[in-house]
C-alpha cells in the first residue's frame, strides 16, 4: 500500500518544510552539548564512551539517561558525534568526531599542545540560542535532579504546563488550535484519498483531543453514515464550530472515552510519556468493542526510522523528538510503541509508513 505521486510530492514537500522549520533544534542540541561539556565527558573516556559514562563525566543524575540518549541521537545524526556497539552489544558507544574534537576543551590534544577549540566562536554564534527559553529550560533540566517523571523543560521555564498554559491563555489555545486544525486539512485529504479503507466498516468514530473537528469534520463528510465525535477539554470544545453531522463532547481522555467501534488519536500520543500514553490507551480499550465485533484504535503519529533509508526523514523525526522532550512527549520507534501497545492490553498493531513523517498504526483488542 503506497500513495499517490501526487500524495507522495506533497507528503515530501511536508518533510522538506518541517526540517527547515524545526533545523533549529540542532543548533539548540549543539548549544545544550557545549553547555554540558558533552564532549570533554567524552574525550576524558579516550574519545570514547557510553551514555552511563558520560552522565557521570558531565555530573548528570542517571535519571536523565533516556533523555542524553535522546539528545546524543540528534547530534549523531547532525555528524557532531558517531556511534559504536559495545563490546557486549547492549549499549551504544558514542565517539568523537573531527568536528566534535574541535569541541574539547584543549582541542582533544594533550595540554599545552595548541590544539584548536572552537567551542568560544561556537558559543558566540549560538548565543540567540543558549539564551533562548527553549535551550535554558533544557540544560536546566537536566541539571535538575527530580526523575524524568516530574518537571520537564517547559514546565522549569514557564512554571506551569504548556496545556496549563493554553487553558488559561485564550491566545495561545487558539494559535494551537489553528495549526492542528490546518494539519488535519492537510493530513486528512491525504489519507481519505489514498487510505480511506481504514475506516470501511466502522459505524461510529471517537477523535479524541481532536480540537475543533478538522479531522473529524474530513471523516463524516467522506463517510456520511459514520457517526462521528470529537472529545476534548471544556475549554476546546467552547470554541469549537457548529457542524450538523459531528458532535462535540466535552471531557478528559484520561478520565473516559465515549464508546464507538473505533477511536481515532492523531498525533496525540508523542504529546504524553510513555505511563500517559498507557493510560490513554487502556481508555481506548474500555470504550471500543473486540476486534472480531469491529474494534480498534487508530493512531496517526511518528515511527522513529520507519523509512530509514530517508536520511532527511529521519533528521527531521528525531529533531521533532528532541523538540517534543520539552513537554515530556516523546517521538518512539517501533518498539517503544510496541511495548507501550502491550502494556496498554493490546494484542495486534499494523505500522503503515505511508504519510512521509508519519504512520498510521492499526491497534487492535
Amino acid at each position: 500500500m503506497a500513495p499517490s505521486e501526487d500524495s507522495k510530492g506533497l507528503l515530501q514537500a511536508q518533510v522538506e518544510l518541517w526540517n527547515q522549520a524545526y533545523s533549529f533544534m540542532k543548533s539548540v542540541a549543539l548549544a545544550v552539548a557545549l553547555d554540558l561539556r558533552i564532549a570533554d565527558a567524552i574525550h576524558h573516556h579516550g574519545g570514547a564512551a557510553t551514555l552511563s559514562q558520560i552522565l557521570a563525566g558531565i555530573g548528570i543524575s542517571p535519571c536523565k539517561l533516556h533523555g542524553l540518549r535522546r539528545l546524543m541521537r540528534v547530534l549523531t545524526v547532525a555528524g557532531t558525534f558517531t556511534t559504536t556497539s559495545s563490546d557486549d552489544g547492549q549499549e551504544p558507544v558514542y565517539t568523537l568526531t573531527t568536528a566534535s574534537r574541535l569541541l574539547v576543551s584543549n582541542g582533544g590534544g594533550e595540554e599545552g599542545s595548541g590544539s584548536a577549540n572552537l567551542s568560544p566562536m561556537l558559543n558566540h554564534v549560538l548565543h540567540q540560542f543558549r539564551d533562548s527559553k527553549l535551550s535554558m529550560g533544557l540544560t536546566a533540566w537536566f541539571r535538575h535532579d527530580d526523575g524524568e517523571t516530574g518537571t520537564w523543560p517547559f514546565d522549569l521555564m514557564h512554571g506551569e504546563t504548556f496545556w496549563e498554559m493554553s487553558t488559561r491563555d485564550g491566545a495561545a489555545n487558539a494559535i494551537f488550535n489553528s495549526a492542528m486544525a490546518a494539519d488535519s486539512h492537510f493530513l486528512m485529504q491525504i489519507v481519505l484519498k489514498e487510505f480511506s479503507e481504514i475506516f470501511a466498516g466502522i459505524d461510529s468514530l471517537v477523535d479524541v483531543a481532536g480540537g475543533v473537528g478538522g479531522a473529524a469534520v474530513a471523516i463524516a463528510a467522506a463517510f456520511p453514515s459514520l457517526k462521528c465525535s470529537v472529545l476534548d477539554l471544556p475549554h476546546v470544545v467552547a470554541k469549537a464550530p457548529c457542524i450538523s453531522n459531528v458532535q462535540f463532547v466535552a471531557g478528559d481522555m484520561f478520565d473516559s472515552i465515549p464508546p464507538a467501534n473505533a477511536v481515532l488519536l492523531k498525533w496525540i500520543l508523542h504529546d504524553w510519556s510513555d505511563d500517559e500514553c498507557v493510560k490513554i490507551l487502556k481508555n481506548c480499550k474500555q470504550a471500543i468493542p473486540s476486534r472480531d465485533a469491529g474494534g480498534k484504535v487508530i493512531i496517526i503519529d511518528i515511527v522513529l526510522g520507519s523509512k530509514s533509508s530517508d536520511a532527511k526523514l529521519l533528521e527531521t523525526q528525531v529533531i521533532c523528538d528532541l523538540d517534543m522532550m520539552k513537554l515530556g512527549g516523546a517521538e518512539r520507534d517501533e518498539q517503544e510503541w510496541r511495548k507501550i501497545f502491550l502494556n496498554a492490553g493490546f494484542k495486534d498493531y499494523n505500522i503503515m509508513p505511508v504519510l512521509g513523517l508519519r504512520s498510521i498504526i492499526q491497534l487492535y483488542p
